[in-house]
């Protein structure tokens, strides 16, 4: 993801997320290293914590379930997730619109 956590494609952002199951609250914390840290409550067993982020990250980016997809790390804290055509953007540290 060229260092950072985010890149565009066409439409499309990509997330490099890292992520912490079983917190306290759903959250995005911060920057790990080179990949956007993001909080949850729910375990990591049997695809809960991923059906979980996938929700997650598409209210916070004002779109529906089926327009965001896990593309790498089904099985792992490291995921790659795009999400397509983002309606609005959280504040996140250096996220910034599309290119024109």
């Amino acid at each position: 993801m060229s260092g950072a956590y985010f890149r565009w494609d066409g439409e499309d952002l990509l997330l490099a997320c890292h992520l912490q199951p079983k917190a306290s609250r759903d959250e995005f914390a911060g920057l790990h290293g080179d990949r956007l840290k993001i909080r949850l409550t729910a375990p990591p067993v049997e695809g809960k914590a991923n059906a979980h982020l996938l929700a997650f990250l598409a209210e916070a980016f004002g779109v529906s379930k089926s327009q965001v997809s896990l593309e790498s790390g089904e099985l792992n804290r490291q995921k790659r997730v795009r999400i397509r055509h983002p309606r609005q953007l959280p504040a996140l540290p250096g996220l910034t619109a599309r290119p024109a």
